[in-house]
């Protein structure tokens, strides 16, 4: 879910630029309080250099002298201490994903100039292991995407989404424990000033990627004279009374973008997995197919669920428009079925890390902002999409979890504004089913003065040194290096 972009300042970019390079943004020469104690990071396939420790934060921030809970964050320190200009701090998607051992991938991928600037930081967000965790011990059934994406019933019923809500919010209320109530995007900004303070730096750059984004402009609007060089990717729409809603609804867009870009894919000659002889007939192939299993499902041992139905078909063809190297697992799995049988059954992740990212989702989502109890509000909204977007069958405006969340939120959602220095830049594809473009341009239109943006003529989930291209990926490196942005919102053919 995701989506969009916001800018405006009251801070000059260039005068920015200027008193940024000739003030070091470091609080001491080492950058580490004697506070934090790092040690080596458990996990395989690490960095050798990568160093893990535990930062101490509120449970909530409204009684900062109660309970306290533990942040998991990692470093790697830059390659070159001469050049060290700071910290800069990756902030997963999500909500229930964690930078904390992604740090290493990122650093193999980052060009030198970047990784001699700043010692790369990761973090695991408050609730997500091994940071003080949460779960709500769902049941097995309950942890397929189908269920946790509200695709309604075929005949776009929305009551057993409904059940759905009030079974897996009874269960969070009764297993998931008090940290449940203080899981918030806003929450998720104040750990990162802990965070901050804890490496004794006065102030942060970032790099926020999806759901990151919308963490980043929270932090934005939260700690602004705190941030140094911030970098938004892949941007989520930040509707300042919706929140999360608008990011699910935005899969409508999304799809309607990736589609042809599959379409012709799969109808390439040479393809091994072509679908059709011509890009107009895949969509209608995909329609009746997902229909079909509608009616007559597939067994399919070993998955979850354990059928081929057209709502798995539909939810693998969202997976798979995050990545267009993913487009061959759609179009096998439309190739098995057109025949009445299924590939074999795809691998999941280890069920504790699925209840920890569930857990986490649920949480974050839910206390953002509250959601329509009526089921009326979600039979509208279902039946108004699955008309005019029928690929997504009317999820995108139906009803999560949080139609029956037993708490109320704490705050309002993060409002973005023009207000505060003019230091980020947006990176941004063209074609991304999560966010799509159109969120993006409100996330940039909400920052104003703030921010520039840089489109790229890209298709998939993610932009920078990902699925993006060598022009939009330069804009990136240089700002991160040098401060340097284009001097106004730029597209990258």
């Amino acid at each position: 879910m995701k989506q969009i972009t916001k800018s405006a300042a009251l801070i000059a970019a260039a005068s920015a630029v200027v008193f940024g390079l000739v003030n070091p943004l470091t609080a001491s020469a080492s950058g580490t309080p004697a506070a934090l104690k790092w040690t080596e990071c458990e996990g395989e396939g690490l960095d050798q250099r990568q160093e893990c420790a535990t930062v101490s934060v509120p449970m909530d921030y409204s009684d900062p002298g109660g309970r306290s809970i533990d942040v998991a964050v990692s470093r790697i320190r830059s390659e070159d201490p001469s050049a060290r200009r700071g910290v800069l701090l990756l902030i997963a998607g999500g909500p229930g994903g964690a930078s904390l051992d992604e740090l290493s991938d990122k650093a193999r991928g980052l060009p030198e100039e970047v990784r001699d600037a700043y010692d790369l930081v990761g973090f695991a967000p408050r609730g997500n292991a091994p940071s003080t965790p949460v779960s709500c011990d769902l049941h097995k059934g309950d942890l397929a995407l189908t269920k946790s994406r509200p695709w309604p019933a075929p005949d776009g019923s929305v009551t057993e989404n409904m059940a759905y809500a009030r079974r897996v919010s009874e269960a969070c209320a009764r297993n998931g424990g008090e940290l449940m109530r203080h899981i918030s995007t806003k929450n998720n900004a104040r750990d990162i000033d802990r965070i901050r303070a804890a490496l004794g730096e006065r102030r942060l750059s970032a790099w926020g990627d999806s759901y990151g984004t919308y963490v980043g402009a929270a932090y934005l609007e939260l700690f602004p004279h705190r941030t140094d060089r911030i970098v938004l990717d892949s941007n989520d729409h930040a509707d300042p009374v919706r929140a999360e809603r608008a990011w699910l609804q935005a899969f409508e867009v999304g799809v309607e973008d990736n589609f042809p870009e599959f379409a012709a894919w799969a109808s390439a000659p040479g393809n091994p997995y072509r679908l059709a002889d011509s890009a107009a007939e895949v969509r209608p192939l995909f329609l009746r197919l997902a229909a079909r299993l509608d009616r007559e499902p597939i067994p399919w041992p070993g998955a979850n669920p354990a059928e081929l139905n057209g709502n798995v078909l539909r939810q693998t063809m969202l997976d798979s428009f995050y990545d267009p190297e993913d487009y061959p697992v759609l179009a096998e799995l439309m190739l098995a079925a057109r025949k009445g049988t299924v590939p074999p059954a795809p691998p999941a992740p280890p069920e504790p890390v699925l209840q920890n990212g569930a857990a986490v989702g649920a949480a974050t989502i839910c206390n953002d902002a509250a959601w329509p109890r009526s089921a009326a509000v979600y039979r509208k909204g279902v039946a108004e999409s699955r008309a005019r977007y029928p690929l997504t069958a009317g999820m995108p405006r139906n009803a999560m979890v949080c139609a029956a969340w037993p708490w109320q939120p704490k705050e309002a959602p993060v409002r973005v504004t023009d207000r505060g220095p003019s230091n980020v830049l947006l990176i941004q594809n063209e074609r991304d089913v999560a966010t799509p473009l159109s969120g993006a341009l409100k996330l940039r239109e909400d920052l104003g003065g703030r921010a520039v943006m840089v489109t790229v003529n890209s298709t998939g989930h993610g932009a920078y040194l990902a699925n993006g291209n060598a022009c939009g990926d330069a804009a990136v490196s240089r700002f991160l290096a040098t401060g340097k942005r284009p001097a106004q919102d730029t597209y990258c053919s």
